[in-house]
């Protein structure tokens, strides 16, 4: 008897521990829509450009993109902390200031990375935004205010994500007002340098008790995991799926009831 409690307590908690929040009052404004993944970029059109947003906004679509905080306290949209695979130039977006941007070409292009103002500007609210916040070096706190002071007066629907769990508690903490999402996938599968028990943790969600987030942006091809599927089914917590490459997974992740994040062709 005593093991079997032992044993209903552990369920018990854990299932607690991947409580995420339901009932967010804008999440049905994210609904129904299919987001270009950093963009409709193809051969020639950069992701995360303006190029590509602006090809995701005619073929209406919803756009995903990142950002990151620039040395200067500004924001860039582009995925890699790294310059290296998007513009050819060593070096980190982190140390580089709003001016030097122009200095960037994406992909051997005329297109150079944008500021996040800039991207809000063209976007004026026409399609929904889904935001990656992309900490680096242990600035996630200044990032994710620096990201809602910049979309404090935007008007249109759009939502902030993060891998960094420390990125969605401080929205939790300090605007709970925005729609928040948790991205997961199966870390234990990577070959990252964190530990073994950070990956597990990361994998199954079990810190969503603290962040408690209004969707789980998951892998697409991850998605069964139990973790997931105890907060999809049990919690009943939007699933945002990423990233859908091809036409058939993108009908099954809608059958499934995800919002799909695509790539590399149009729905």
């Amino acid at each position: 008897m005593t093991y079997l409690i032992a044993a209903g307590a552990i369920i018990l908690i854990y299932l607690l521990s991947l409580r995420g929040r339901r009932g967010h009052p804008g999440l049905e404004s994210l609904q129904g829509w299919y987001y270009a993944h950093r963009g409709l970029h193809c051969p020639g059109r950069p992701e995360n450009s303006m190029a590509a947003f602006q090809a995701a906004l005619e073929h209406g679509y919803g756009i995903e993109l990142d950002v990151h905080l620039l040395r200067d306290g500004n924001l860039a949209v582009i995925h890699d902390s790294s310059l290296l695979r998007t513009t050819g130039k060593e070096g980190y977006i982190e140390n580089l200031t709003t001016q030097e941007l122009s200095g960037y070409p994406l992909e051997g292009t005329s297109q150079t990375i944008p500021e996040f103002r800039r991207v809000l500007e063209l976007c004026g609210g026409k399609v929904p935004l889904i935001v990656e916040l992309k900490p680096a070096g242990g600035n996630h706190a200044r990032l994710a205010e620096a990201a809602c002071n910049m979309l404090a007066s935007y008007g249109g629907v759009y939502c902030l994500e993060s891998f960094d769990p420390r990125c969605v508690r401080w929205l939790r903490k300090h605007q709970p007002r925005i729609i928040r999402g948790q991205l997961a996938e199966n870390f234990l599968r990577s070959q990252g340098k964190y530990p073994w028990l950070l990956k597990w943790i990361l994998t199954s969600q079990t810190v969503n008790f603290l962040t408690r987030p209004d969707f789980i942006a998951y892998r697409y091809t991850d998605r069964k995991r139990l973790g997931n599927l105890l907060v999809r089914k049990f919690w009943g917590i939007q699933g945002v799926s990423w990233t859908v490459q091809t036409p058939e997974d993108c009908a099954q992740a809608v059958q499934e009831g995800w919002i799909p994040i695509f790539e590399h062709f149009e729905p």
